[in-house]
């Protein structure tokens, strides 16, 4: 359990927006809708990453 929660903190933001990516895609969610989540998303993280443009959301999961 606690390696869980260790695991969750040591994510990387391309780690993380890529498996959101996955998650919401999987949910049926349409892309448009899935970038503006994880950018709302990241926010809230334990350590929040600078400010990232719709763009390089995009670059993170697709290259």
């Amino acid at each position: 359990m606690i390696q869980d929660v260790l695991a969750f903190f040591d994510e990387t933001t391309q780690d993380y927006v890529r498996r959101r990516h996955r998650e919401l895609q999987a949910q049926g969610l349409q892309n448009a809708a899935i970038f503006e989540r994880i950018e709302a998303d990241l926010k809230y993280r334990a350590v929040a990453p600078p400010e990232l443009t719709l763009r390089q959301l995009r670059r993170m999961v697709y290259g």
